[in-house]
C-alpha cells in the first residue's frame, strides 16, 4: 500500500484543476492512513463501505475515509505524523489530530458503527472503509467542490487514478458486496466491478451528510441491515 500511495501521489501531482484549491491527504497524513491499513486493512473482508472523497473536518484533518478527529484518534486509535498540504485554504487550516471541529458525516457514519461494535475490530473482522477518491477539491470560497462536478477533461484522468486505488484495495480483501455511501460512490464502485468482472455486488446507501435530509432522521437503518 504505501508503494501504491507513493506512485499515485506522484500522478495525481501531474494533474491540472481548474478548483482553486486541492488538498491530498494522502501526501501530508500519509502515515495516518498507512496506520489505518496496517491495523484494519488485513485479510478478506465481507463488505466495503466507499465514500465519496474527503470532508474539510474528516479524511482532510486525518487522512482517515469519513475520519472525523474523535472516532479516528479515540475509538480507532489511529497514529500518525499529520503534515499541512502545501496551498491552505485560510478559511480550513489543517490541525489534524488537534482540530476541534467535527465532520457530521464522520460522527455519523463511525459513531453507529461504534454502537454496534464497541471494539472496532469486531467491525473490521467483516468491513473496512474507504473513499473512492482522497482529494479534497475547495471553491475560492472553501466551499467543498465534489469530484463529480469537475469538468470532464479534468474528471476523466482523477478517475483513472482513483479506480487503480479502489482496484487495489479490492483485490486485497476480496468483498463480497461494495457499498457506496451515496449514489455516486455506488455508479463508480460499479463500473469499475463490470470492468474488471469481478464477483461483487454493488450496492449504495444514503449519505449521511447533513446536506441530505433523509439523513437528519436516524441515520443508519440501512446500514444497520447491511452488518
Amino acid at each position: 500500500m504505501e508503494k501504491l500511495i507513493q506512485k499515485l501521489n506522484q500522478e495525481f501531482a501531474k494533474l491540472k484543476f481548474s478548483a482553486p484549491w486541492v488538498y491530498n491527504p494522502w501526501d501530508y497524513a500519509a502515515e495516518a492512513y498507512l496506520d489505518y491499513w496496517r491495523r484494519y486493512g488485513q485479510g478478506k473482508k465481507e463488505l466495503m463501505l466507499l465514500g465519496m472523497n474527503p470532508g474539510p473536518w474528516g479524511m482532510a484533518q486525518t487522512g482517515i475515509p469519513f475520519g472525523e478527529v474523535e472516532m479516528a484518534r479515540d475509538w480507532l486509535g489511529l497514529q500518525g505524523k499529520i503534515g499541512k498540504p502545501k496551498k491552505e485554504h485560510p478559511q480550513r487550516p489543517i490541525q489534524g489530530w488537534e482540530c476541534k471541529r467535527s465532520e457530521v458525516s464522520g460522527r455519523r457514519l463511525w459513531g453507529y458503527l461504534k454502537g454496534k461494535y464497541p471494539d472496532p475490530h469486531g467491525f473490521f473482522a467483516k468491513g473496512y472503509v474507504a473513499n473512492y477518491c482522497p482529494l479534497v477539491f475547495m471553491e475560492e470560497s472553501g466551499r467543498n467542490l465534489t469530484p463529480d462536478k469537475l469538468p470532464k477533461a479534468e474528471r476523466i484522468p482523477l478517475l483513472q487514478l482513483c479506480d487503480e486505488a479502489l482496484l487495489y484495495h479490492l483485490e486485497q480483501m476480496q468483498p463480497k458486496r461494495l457499498v457506496g455511501v451515496g449514489k455516486w460512490a455506488e455508479q463508480q464502485g460499479r463500473i469499475l466491478v463490470e470492468k474488471h468482472g469481478l464477483a461483487i455486488e454493488v450496492l449504495s446507501i444514503p449519505h449521511p451528510s447533513p446536506a441530505n435530509p433523509g439523513a437528519n432522521k436516524g441515520w443508519g437503518t440501512e446500514l444497520g441491515a447491511l452488518l
